[in-house]
């Protein structure tokens, strides 16, 4: 019986880390994208045909991608964490407060957004350019985490 659940978690185990690396691909790809859609859209000119295609451009891409992704993202990873018991793992620890840190972004691109399809632009395209790096920056600061285990 022991050997059963055991055998059980591991399989569950694999499914939730393939699960769990698929969305962070399709969120972090997305995460990439924003900040690029979103100087494109700040260069149009407001009122203009281009700028309410971008607009719809960037709420397919949060909403069919993006938004969906990220929940995906969480919901595989949680799981992950309460499979491995990761709660007390201190690269565990490190790598969900950049994940944390990595959603409060998504959520302000998404706000930022909004903000953009009401006329108001209120970051200069150099900083929006800036903010594109961050999603890079947490994906190395992750993988190394997840890989080498500093602590």
């Amino acid at each position: 019986m022991i050997y059963d659940l055991q055998a059980a978690l591991s399989l569950t185990y694999v499914w939730l880390k393939a699960g769990h690396v698929i969305f962070v691909i399709f969120w972090i790809a997305g995460m990439f994208m924003l900040p690029r859609f979103y100087i494109y859209h700040q260069e149009s000119a407001p009122g203009s045909e281009e700028e309410k295609r971008w607009i719809e451009r960037e709420r397919k891409l949060r909403s069919i991608i993006l938004t969906p992704a990220m929940i995906l993202v969480w919901i595989f990873g949680l799981s992950l964490a309460w499979v491995t018991q990761a709660w007390t793992m201190g690269w565990f620890q490190m790598k969900f407060a950049i994940v944390l840190g990595l959603s409060g972004y998504h959520g302000w691109m998404v706000g930022y957004g909004r903000k953009l399809a009401m006329g108001l632009r209120p970051v200069s395209g150099r900083a929006l350019r800036m903010m594109n790096e961050i999603p890079g920056i947490a994906v190395v600061l992750i993988v190394i985490l997840v890989i080498v285990r500093p602590f």
